[in-house]
């Protein structure tokens, strides 16, 4: 699913689990729509209280960002930049997911709105955690050196690759949610996916 755009309203819409609803999230001139299948609400834009962005990657899809809305008299509103497609395929939409936070908090500071602004983790979820990563790489870093001490080679060359995989996906997942407060015309660039470059069009 993507997003489409008619007079002064964005829309997005993705589907959070393959056999469920879509939801379906409109930017009107004065208020955030949403309905996901028989529920429907309205939230004014001054209403909204708080928001969270962070990145969260899941088994299918391991680039994936969500964002969590809380308002005055409505339920929690999440919004992934992911959405089912198959029994075994989430589709990344990210451009579209890109347009779509920003044009909020847009609407958001035209409307006066002063949400509370956070991005990342959870603090007393995110520090424990970073911890226990913590170790994890010292542990690494020590099997790596008494493997070279010992002239294990192709042990090494195992415990190096593995701790280059472990960097980088826990590494970059750290990194991302990392807690902080932020702007209505300042998002963090990195709780925001990357949209991909079209593939150049072959020549004719």
């Amino acid at each position: 699913m993507d997003d489409t755009s008619g007079g002064d309203e964005i829309v997005y819409a993705y589907k959070a689990t393959l056999m469920g609803g879509a939801w379906v999230l409109r930017l009107a001139p004065d208020a955030l729509l949403w309905s996901l299948g028989a529920m429907s609400g309205r939230v004014p834009y001054r209403d909204i209280r708080r928001i969270r962005l962070g990145f969260r990657p899941v088994t299918m899809q391991s680039y994936r960002f969500l964002a969590e809305i809380w308002a005055d008299k409505s339920p929690k509103i999440q919004i992934a930049s992911a959405s089912w497609k198959s029994l075994l395929e989430q589709e990344r939409q990210d451009a579209a997911y890109v347009r779509f936070i920003k044009a909020l908090h847009a609407r958001i500071r035209e409307a006066g709105g002063t949400p509370h602004l956070t991005a990342g983790a959870i603090p007393f979820l995110y520090w424990p955690g970073f911890v226990i990563f913590a170790g994890i790489c010292i542990a690494m870093l020590a099997l790596i050196f008494r493997a070279i001490q010992q002239g294990e080679m192709t042990a090494t060359l195992f415990l190096l690759g593995f701790f280059a995989v472990l960097l980088w996906q826990l590494g970059m997942f750290f990194k991302r949610n990392l807690p902080r407060r932020y702007t209505l015309d300042a998002i963090p660039a990195d709780i925001l996916p990357t949209p991909a470059k079209p593939e150049p069009t072959p020549p004719g």
